[in-house]
């Protein structure tokens, strides 16, 4: 049997290299998470945890994002295969497409065949179906006398029809499973993603048939299910069929509409909710396009979490109907405690989205949102307590629900508002209900101290718990380096590999983030004058002494830095500047001309024109610096290694940044100012950590040794713990006394 694989293709080196260059991280993250201008980077939700204060850091200048609770970030690349669960060919492939960036390629060899992920071949075949759907309806009879038909009778044009891509399946029982083994789709994919089922029989189906046709995408466009409407009037017949959950779908995690929505909610800074599929549809004909639905089903919290990544503000819309709207209150509460503006809008009697979209112009929508939306507690007040007057126990336990959905709100004073309206119009006492919510609070509290000790307990059991949420510091002493953060320990390491990973990690950070910034020269044999970067003078030093780092990570980390740096790096870095000099060079140009053109007084001109070329050779110096201080970082974390990628992440990330007050009037002196003081201290702090590893071992040595009486290898063992302290002593006179303040093993 033909598998998709076959088909497949390598990206090659230069196309790899121009998507890289090309990507902007702030562009890219956009697409995802609303972001805030804060200093000189980005602020926005974390994408990856839920969270209610913006933790989640994009710098620009630096190509990365970082996340400083849960960690998660990288250069463009990394995040899209983290947020989007992809492969790095796959994060290339989105890419490239996102920047219009033709991708050149060659066929893979049977083992990168092998290697490419179910994942890959899942969305494959649901793009395929997607496209199959569509042109069913668009070019069979059944597809335009069936489903075509349907839709123009629910009143949707073909722009909606497109935008949405929906199709029809036709009523065969095996249509879409023929077609897709035609085209070398591999059964078991067809199966895994649920667009085909097998029977008790044995025989394959497909899922949808006879059905007009609904795709689920992600937030970045990729197909991950489908929902199926029957057009038949059979009551034995589910009127909704959906994919089942996938390696790629998992529909609390899900919302319909919010590819096409996103762009709108941002612009709006507000997101619609509504129930189904025709619901979001017909609202973005009417031109709301702000409109995502939950499918039906009760919010989630990978669904909220969505919507919190594009903005705070959020308006349900409800139709009549009162069963339905106390069914899905609880999935309101959820929103309050993530920490949303909550607004509901009650549709007149006889409406639903869809209806009230169809018979409403945009402007009449958004009139009627604006004029009826009203804040959720006020909106649950009135529908719990209605026709409750008579009925204390009813009311009581109504109250208590209400009072629930105030303690989920996590801004106090916020609290404090709702309790005081709920107060004038409930007619309890204020005190009572403070009381009441509090008492909320703590049991919600203890429960989550619960569920805490329960992961602690899974934890010392052996058993997989949360991950850790601790991120280092760039902040460290240049004496004592910082723990290195649990995202970049080494598992398993032996005790000398555990205790020097500190002091290496340190001095690859200054590899990672500065290495072909120039920190130095030294004279060659004809007494000439070389300028010698971060990375040179790092591996400069540790070959003179054969040291190599003790850490897996680490030494792979710095391997690839050598490579870049001895590789492309020079020669692209020379084009590079070659470019900046252009530049420059138009810029005095115009500069010059400029002044010439508005200035009479030849002295005037003259003092102009050295100021202009003064300031713009100073802007193109700082640029150049800092192309090269990040030449290596740029090509690490996006590093096919994962590993690697993780760790340059880590190391390149800074948790705090000077704001704008400490900058203004003064020049601070950065790290990269001072990298002719720290990196000389970060290596010999290393090789005072590996003398004191060789002195421990030495001393460890002596004790089993004199206890077995052999004097003589005690006595040549104690000549070198001699030596071993002078070179110790020698390092001091560099470093001085507070640096070598070694950690005891």
């Amino acid at each position: 049997m033909l598998s998709l694989h076959c088909a497949m293709k390598r990206i090659d080196r230069e196309t790899v290299q121009k998507i890289l260059d090309t990507a902007d991280i702030v562009d890219v993250v956009s697409d995802f998470v609303h972001l805030k201008k804060r200093g000189a980077n980005y602020i926005g939700l974390c994408p990856f945890h839920n969270e209610r204060t913006p933790s989640f850091s994009v710098s620009k200048s630096k190509g990365i994002c970082k996340c400083f609770s849960c960690g998660k970030g990288g250069s463009p690349v990394n995040f899209i295969m983290e947020l989007e669960q992809l492969s790095f060919n796959e994060a290339l492939r989105y890419l490239a497409k996102k920047y219009n960036i033709e991708i050149q390629e060659h066929e893979m060899s049977e083992q990168e065949r092998e290697e490419a992920t179910a994942r890959e071949s899942m969305l494959a075949v649901n793009d395929f179906a997607m496209t199959h759907f569509e042109n069913i309806m668009a070019d069979t009879a059944d597809g335009r006398d069936i489903g075509m038909a349907y839709f123009r009778e629910r009143g949707i044009n073909d722009a909606m029809i497109k935008r949405f891509h929906l199709g029809y399946s036709l009523d065969k029982r095996d249509d879409l499973y023929q077609a897709a083994l035609k085209k070398g789709f591999n059964e078991k994919f067809l199966l895994e993603t649920g667009l085909c089922y097998k029977t008790e029989r044995g025989n394959i189906q497909d899922r949808f048939r006879g059905r007009v046709i609904y795709p689920v995408f992600t937030v970045s466009g990729k197909v991950i299910a489908f929902g199926g409407r029957t057009l038949r009037k059979d009551k034995d017949v589910a009127k909704y069929v959906n994919s089942p959950e996938s390696a790629i779908y998992k529909k609390s995690n899900e919302l319909y509409g919010l590819y096409q929505a996103k762009q709108a909610i941002v612009k709006k800074d507000k997101c619609i909710l509504v129930e189904g599929y025709m619901d979001v549809i017909s609202m973005h004909q009417s031109g709301v396009e702000n409109v995502v639905a939950s499918s039906g089903t009760s919010l989630t919290e990978g669904q909220i979490r969505l919507i919190h990544r594009f903005t705070e503000n959020v308006t349900v819309i409800y139709d009549s109907d009162p069963a339905g709207i106390k069914a899905s209150l609880r999935g309101i509460d959820l929103l309050l405690a993530e920490g949303l503006n909550i607004k509901v809008m009650l549709l007149p009697d006889g409406d639903d989205p869809d209806s009230f979209a169809q018979s409403h112009s945009s402007s009449e929508v958004e009139e009627y949102l604006a004029t009826h939306e009203q804040d959720f507690i006020s909106f649950k007040t009135a529908i719990l307590l209605d026709g409750l007057q008579n009925d204390p126990v009813a009311r009581s336990k109504a109250i208590q629900n209400i009072v629930r959905s105030i303690s989920m709100i996590p801004d106090q004073i916020t609290r404090t508002v709702y309790i005081g309206e709920c107060s004038r119009s409930m007619g309890i006492s204020e005190k009572v209900l403070t009381l009441q919510v509090a008492k909320e609070l703590a049991d919600r509290a203890e429960r989550e101290a619960a569920e805490a000790l329960r992961r602690r307990n899974r934890e010392a059991a052996g058993l997989p718990s949360e991950p850790d949420d601790s991120v280092p510091s760039d902040t460290q002493s240049p004496d004592r380096p910082a723990t290195s953060s649990p995202s970049i320990r080494q598992a398993g390491a032996d005790p000398r590999a555990r205790y020097l990973e500190p002091y290496e990690q340190d001095l690859v950070r200054y590899v990672v983030k500065y290495g072909m910034a120039i920190m130095c020269e030294y004279h060659d044999s004809d007494d000439n004058l070389i300028p010698m970067s971060v990375i040179e003078y790092i591996d400069h030093e540790l070959r003179a002494d054969e040291i190599t780092l003790a850490n897996e990570s680490m030494r792979t980390t710095f391997e690839q830095a050598l490579e870049i740096a001895y590789g492309p790096a020079n020669e692209d870095i020379r084009k590079q500047a070659e470019m900046i000099e252009e530049r420059v060079a138009r810029q005095v140009a115009e500069g010059i001309e400029e002044i010439a053109r508005t200035t009479d007084d030849m002295t005037m001109i003259e003092r102009r024109e050295k100021d202009l070329v003064e300031r713009i050779n100073a802007h193109k110096n700082e640029e150049i610096a800092a192309m090269r201080a990040t030449y290596i970082s740029s090509r690490l974390l996006s590093s096919i290694d994962d590993n690697v990628r993780r760790i340059a992440t880590e190391l390149v990330t800074d948790r705090h940044h000077l704001s704008k007050i400490h900058t203004k009037y003064s020049k601070i002196q950065t790290e990269q100012d001072r990298l002719m003081e720290l990196v000389p201290i970060s290596v010999y702090n290393l090789k005072s950590a590996l003398i004191e590893c060789d002195l421990q071992d030495i001393n460890n040595q002596i004790k089993q040794i004199y206890a077995a009486g052999d004097m003589e290898t005690v006595r040549q063992l104690m000549i070198r713990a001699t030596e071993l302290n002078t070179i110790k002593k020698e390092l001091a006179k560099y470093l001085g006394e507070r640096i070598l303040s070694s950690r005891k093993r």
